[in-house]
């Protein structure tokens, strides 16, 4: 059994040599980061102090959360998954940190616990996706709505304000001049990249995107798989709501409401098929990136939030529209 899962492993990513006249191939590794490049160069012409120290330091934290939400995301998707409850577990993952420090329990605790409560969010949807094979959108989309109602009843529809909350830093603190919520995210994705590049469960994922019944027929036990995805973009997105109660010195239950729209852009654009079995993390922090980009520089321009709302779904549908484009490509070729 274990030759034939190795041989499985071996094939799980197709050599690049085969479509490297392809445009996929050269939108992952080139398109993406000349859009990020020229999209800066656009803002700083048209944003007013787009390139200032203290504006970089703003669009490095608020591109800390998303990008941290959307390393988990990519997992999913890269299974040929979805999942939508990324906002809502952020929204509950914050609360419950910030209950539990309220509530006079230690700070590392407090802060684990809210990490926690978002792994096992995630751990429940894969057990309904994995377990019981019901849809991916369906289940999440469930997700999504009663947990930010249980965000809701914790507070009793209430934001809780804690000025004083003991892992503050974690939002708003610097390390070595590094906002602490960047360190972070770097950290997420260097695990998550040597996960994915480098281990077996890695070229697990991938198989299982690609093509799940041959994965399953190789030996790859799928359903493990992709509960544990769905975990590591539920404890993801716990992570994200820590940063996010901790930069907000307070407990939102609005938090992180239309996020998982925002993660799903990031990685289309950063290359991964909403299909499954194709993509890269690092391409998502450059998406993740985009994304920031685009929205700070759209605020320091005084665009009315409503019309940044319509830009941001022209940039997803565009996103879906490039990916759809690179599997003809594929195909094609």
């Amino acid at each position: 059994m274990s030759t034939t899962v190795d041989a499985a492993d071996s094939t799980v990513v197709p050599s690049d040599s085969t479509r490297r006249n392809g445009f996929g191939y050269w939108w992952d590794r080139v398109g993406i980061l000349l859009v990020l490049v020229l999209l800066v160069l656009l803002m700083a012409v048209l944003a007013p102090n787009f390139l200032s120290v203290s504006n970089g330091v703003n669009v490095a934290r608020s591109v800390s959360i998303n990008a941290i939400l959307a390393a988990g995301m990519t997992l999913v998707i890269l299974t040929g998954g979805i999942d939508l409850s990324v906002g809502s577990i952020l929204a509950v993952s914050g609360v419950t940190g910030v209950l539990l420090w309220t509530n006079g329990v230690p700070t590392p605790l407090a802060l684990v616990g809210g990490i926690l409560v978002g792994a096992l969010a995630g751990a429940v949807n894969g057990v309904f996706v994995a377990r019981f094979a019901l849809p991916a959108f369906i289940v999440t989309l469930g997700s999504m709505t009663y947990l930010r109602g249980l965000s809701y009843s914790l507070l009793d529809g209430q934001p809780l304000v804690a000025t004083e909350l003991g892992y503050r830093g974690v939002g708003n603190g610097s390390i070595a001049g590094v906002p602490q919520p960047v360190v972070i995210m770097v950290i997420v994705y260097a695990v998550l990249w040597f996960v994915l590049e480098r281990t077996r469960f890695g070229r697990h994922v991938y198989a299982v995107g690609g093509n799940s019944e041959g994965a399953r027929l190789a030996g790859i036990n799928v359903k493990r798989v992709l509960m544990t995805v769905y975990m590591i973009g539920g404890a993801t997105a716990g992570v994200a709501g820590v940063i996010f109660s901790a930069r907000v010195l307070s407990a939102q239950p609005t938090a992180g409401s239309g996020y998982e729209l925002d993660a799903i852009a990031a990685v289309v654009l950063g290359g991964t098929a909403l299909a499954g079995g194709r993509g890269r993390i690092l391409g998502t922090l450059i998406g993740a990136v985009i994304i920031g980009v685009l929205s700070n520089g759209l605020v320091l321009m005084n665009v009315p939030f409503f019309y940044q709302l319509i830009i941001k779904g022209v940039v997803i549908i565009l996103a879906i529209g490039l990916d759809s484009l690179k599997r003809l490509g594929r195909t094609s070729g």
